[in-house]
């Protein structure tokens, strides 16, 4: 579990002697220093690092940042609400110990994911950290609910010698192929090796569909730990490959045509111990709360993707018949709907039963998407929302009279139109507040018009590597 209190000047009670101590501890295991980590409003992991020996004091009094990387686009320009993107003021960022981490693939570091806190000691506006942890609290406090969330990541690995501007995969061997896990073998038992090392719990590792790519999840966390986790693998990720003298991306589009990579997102809502998605008397064993929460997500979908799927290139992967779930709709173990409903197997449904939201890929900042995820479904519990009819097959091949009829449309099919959904939608806008929310909507539309006239190739080749 992650702290749930915000931090303060001075750092809480405790924290500034367990730091003393864990830096003792770092230091004998050779660690120097530490990366404290976070993700910008555009889904860029950026970072900070410590001398190991400045522990206590950055968990008692912060380290310097300024409010101006809110508003970073991915290729580091810089657009400016009324509120962010100036040169004035100055934030500071507290690492969580609860999960700091030796880097197994980087000898002599270690990782802290950070909050952030105004000169005033404030919890910053713009923290999409501190966001998530505040959505967490209210459905405790507000539902009784408490959740269990996984982020899937996939990835495109890249031969050494791939130019700087191109792609060319480390592997062509066929989708799910053992050819391409006994290619890449010794990356891939490292990379495991080091997740273990840094108590990244994986459930299962597999060669994906697109070339080179692969697709690693762990197993579930309360959504900030998750979050954590999410930034934490793919540090690794990228750390391990270098090493190999490969190179990754997790960009949602690898080309203009073609599967890129995607983020789904798993969600479980809880209440006294209880999975709220299994052993209750609505659809595939939901009860009222996960129908309901179910459904308000559905009902938020198109404003979501604005945040889910951030980048220009998001849209180069979210096509019909490609399993991105582009569509609004819900059914069972139906890969082809935005939403998801997974009962688990048989024996093990009081454990496993979750939603998947499907149009997320790993632009998104995950505590943004988590938290406007909970947001939207929260919504929908608080007004006992319904589900309406499931879908089964392909929505895509739906008679469009049909489809109109049971309420199944495309999603947002460019980021323009998803900014557009967003800023309609006052259940994210209340949730996320205004800095935030006009942090999201000035940053993606500064992302649009740095694309602006691009075919498909060239906006994929804009973020290839970005992230």
């Amino acid at each position: 579990m992650t702290t749930l209190a915000d931090p303060v000047p001075g750092g809480r009670p405790g924290e500034a002697e367990r730091a003393v101590a864990l830096a003792a501890e770092l230091a004998g295991r050779g660690v120097h220093g530490i990366v404290l980590a976070y993700v910008d409003t555009a889904g860029v992991a950026r970072v900070k690092t410590v001398p190991v020996g400045k522990l206590a004091a950055a968990v008692s009094w912060g380290v310097g940042m300024s409010p101006v990387f809110d508003t970073f686009l991915a290729n580091d320009a810089i657009v400016a609400t009324d509120v962010l993107g100036s040169p004035d003021g100055d934030l500071r960022l507290f690492p969580d110990l609860d999960q700091l981490t030796v880097l197994a693939a980087q000898p002599g570091w270690a990782w802290a994911p950070v909050d952030r806190i105004t000169q005033d000691g404030a919890p910053h506006p713009g923290c999409s950290r501190t966001f998530l942890r505040r959505m967490v609290t209210d459905a405790g406090a507000g539902h009784g609910l408490e959740f269990r969330a996984g982020i899937e990541i996939e990835w495109a690995v890249a031969r050494a010698d791939t130019a700087p501007d191109g792609f060319e995969p480390a592997s062509t061997a066929p989708a799910y192929s053992a050819i391409r896990q006994i290619e890449l073998s010794d990356y891939a038992a490292e990379l495991l090796a080091a997740c273990a090392a840094q108590g990244l719990d994986v459930d299962q590792f597999h060669p994906e569909y697109a070339a080179g790519q692969f697709e690693l999840s762990v197993a579930p966390l309360d959504p900030v730990a998750a979050a954590d986790r999410s930034v934490l693998v793919r540090q690794t990720v990228r750390a391990v490959a270098q090493r190999h003298g490969l190179r990754v991306s997790f960009a949602p589009a690898l080309r203009g045509q073609g599967v890129g990579n995607g983020g789904h997102v798993h969600l479980s809502a809880w209440r006294d111990g209880e999975n709220l998605h299994s052993g209750g008397d609505r659809r595939h064993g939901m009860t009222a709360t996960a129908e309901s929460f179910t459904a308000g997500v559905l009902a938020h979908l198109p404003a979501l993707t604005a945040v889910t799927a951030p980048c220009p290139a998001s849209y180069l992967r979210l096509r019909p018949s490609q399993w991105a779930g582009v569509f609004t709709a819900w059914g069972l173990e139906t890969r082809e709907a935005g939403l998801r409903v997974i009962r688990g197997t048989a024996g093990q449904r009081g454990q496993a039963a979750n939603l998947e939201i499907k149009p997320v890929d790993l632009a998104a900042n995950p505590y943004l998407a988590l938290g406007c995820a909970l947001a939207a479904g929260l919504d929908g519990v608080g007004g006992e929302a319904v589900l309406p009819e499931e879908i089964t097959g392909d929505p895509a091949g739906f008679d469009p009279a049909d489809a109109e009829a049971r309420g199944v449309r495309r999603l947002p099919v460019s980021l323009a139109e998803a900014v557009g959904e967003f800023r309609a939608d006052p259940v994210l806008h209340k949730a996320l507040g205004t800095v935030l929310t006009d942090a999201v909507t000035a940053v993606r539309e500064g992302e649009i018009m740095a694309v602006d006239g691009l075919d498909d190739e060239h906006v994929a080749a804009a973020y290839r590597w970005k992230y």
